[in-house]
């Protein structure tokens, strides 16, 4: 009895470890690919009373997480086709100076080889390129996913695909390397992801969870999110998590921070 109860405690001790060594795994490498730019004509849409009709640069970015034999993008970015010819809209003008394609040729990937496409949320600058991966398991929030195809809406990109509807965080990897973090606001399913790597450490890519550093800084609710205080929530989220894990944010239409990234085929490990 005595040695069965040993047994049981020794492997619950392993199980334990295990579980925490799982808890601490580690992405191989990360790329920050250029996925476009906004020259947006009002900052204020932004940041409500601030800045009021004065011009911003925002950058868009694509993340590209490797992992073992496995690859993960995180968001895609303006459409392939604006690099080509960029489009002006109500807010400002987007453009792309490479594709998305080209650049993930660049490091030796070709989209059949991406195992996970995850989109923080489904306006048109961050998912341009989602059919670019049909074969791709789509990891999106499944509030999401129903905002997005709504039957009074038009279709973000092809439904019929491969698709994983979350319902909160999801561990990609199971190893704690890659993990989406639920962080409503912006959108109804809005999501962020928070990654660790063996070098640079813990990092957090927000999507549209913060827009830019000064509305960081403040917590200004941008004036077309659909919740304030869903947004609110998520900030305290994104806090509590960067306290943690002493993670840095990465802003992704922050264009000074963007800028000062290492961009690809240069990678963070």
């Amino acid at each position: 009895m005595l040695k069965t109860g040993l047994v049981g405690l020794v492997l619950a001790a392993s199980f334990g470890l295990a579980n925490a060594q799982a808890q601490t795994g580690t992405a191989d490498r990360l790329y920050a690919m250029d996925c476009g730019n906004n020259a947006a004509t009002d900052q204020s849409r932004w940041s409500p009373g601030v800045n009021v009709g004065k011009p911003i640069e925002l950058s868009d970015n694509c993340y590209l997480i490797r992992h073992g034999s496995d690859w993960l993008l995180w968001d895609t970015g303006y459409p392939d086709a604006i690099a080509e010819k960029p489009v002006t809209g109500p807010l400002g003008t987007a453009t792309r100076a490479k594709t998305l394609a080209a650049q993930l040729a660049e490091v030796g990937v070709k989209p059949a080889d991406i195992k996970y496409v995850a989109v923080s949320h489904h306006h048109g600058d961050h998912i341009g390129n989602v059919d670019m991966f049909p074969d791709s398991t789509l990891l999106m929030q499944k509030a999401e996913f129903d905002f997005a195809f709504a039957t009074d809406k038009k279709p973000p990109f092809k439904a019929e695909r491969p698709i994983r509807k979350l319902e909160g965080d999801l561990d990609v990897f199971g190893d704690g390397s890659a993990t989406i973090i639920s962080t409503p606001g912006h959108t109804p399913g809005h999501q962020s992801l928070l990654v660790h790597l063996p070098k640079t450490g813990w990092l957090i890519l927000s999507g549209d969870a913060i827009h830019f550093k000064d509305n960081w800084d403040n917590k200004r609710v941008a004036s077309m999110n659909t919740s304030a205080d869903q947004t609110q929530a998520s900030f305290k989220k994104i806090e509590a998590l960067m306290a943690d894990k002493k993670a840095q944010l990465w802003i992704n239409h922050d264009k000074p921070q963007s800028q000062a990234q290492k961009r690809s085929p240069q990678f963070y490990d």
